[in-house]
């Protein structure tokens, strides 16, 4: 773990993978909450988690280097889930990636409960965590210039939904009616780091 400054007030912290990030995130959050951590914002990314607004950040930084996180424990609450229809213009070429059939593409998918990792991109775009390494696919050699909102892609480990039209290069399965980011709504954002999420097949095309 790699504690770096940034600017008078905040830390960037560096593991070495998505879930040490993960669990490090869960960790802080749990602290801030029982009031032993003073910190305005916790960000996790990738491998990353930023911390904001910290009275003494050089405290922190050695305290961060030295200590052992614990596992990221089980996330109470409700699972999200979100509609889905199988229906994506990738879904063969993931099927074959796999080695499986379009069918069982959508039944694995459907089948696995998923946290999301960390925020990005775009308002409202979750990574989402949870496929078993096996399933890790490429992002397209050549970006579509635009994909539709509401597009459920995959890449990497990575499941996401694209909140909105927006370019992308992600490998498109399906597609899902649910809003992921609406300025009326509080929060706006239906997803944030932690949230477990689970795709419901609909229609004839999401039947597995």
């Amino acid at each position: 773990m790699k504690a770096l400054p940034v600017g008078d007030s905040a830390l960037l912290v560096e593991v070495a993978s998505g879930e040490e990030a993960q669990a490090l995130h869960a960790e802080l959050v749990r602290r801030r909450a029982e009031g032993s951590l003073a910190v305005r914002e916790i960000v996790p990314a990738a491998r990353t988690v930023l911390l904001d607004g910290l009275d003494d950040p050089a405290r922190l930084a050695s305290e961060l280097t030295t200590a052992e996180v614990p596992p990221e424990p089980p996330r109470a609450g409700d699972v999200i889930e979100l509609p889905v229809r199988y229906d994506g213009p990738d879904l063969a070429d993931v099927a074959a990636l796999w080695g499986v059939r379009e069918e069982e593409v959508a039944r694995i998918h459907a089948s696995t409960e998923f946290r999301v990792a960390f925020c990005g991109f775009a308002p409202g775009f979750g990574y989402l965590a949870g496929l078993p390494s096996r399933y890790d696919v490429p992002r397209r050699a050549t970006p579509r210039t635009a994909v539709p909102a509401g597009s459920v892609g995959l890449a990497g480990p990575y499941t996401g939904v694209y909140p909105r039209s927006s370019p992308g290069g992600w490998q498109l399965i399906g597609t899902t009616d649910a809003v992921l980011w609406d300025h009326a709504r509080v929060p706006a954002a239906l997803l944030s780091p932690g949230t477990r999420v689970r795709f419901v097949p609909t229609g004839p095309e999401g039947t597995s």
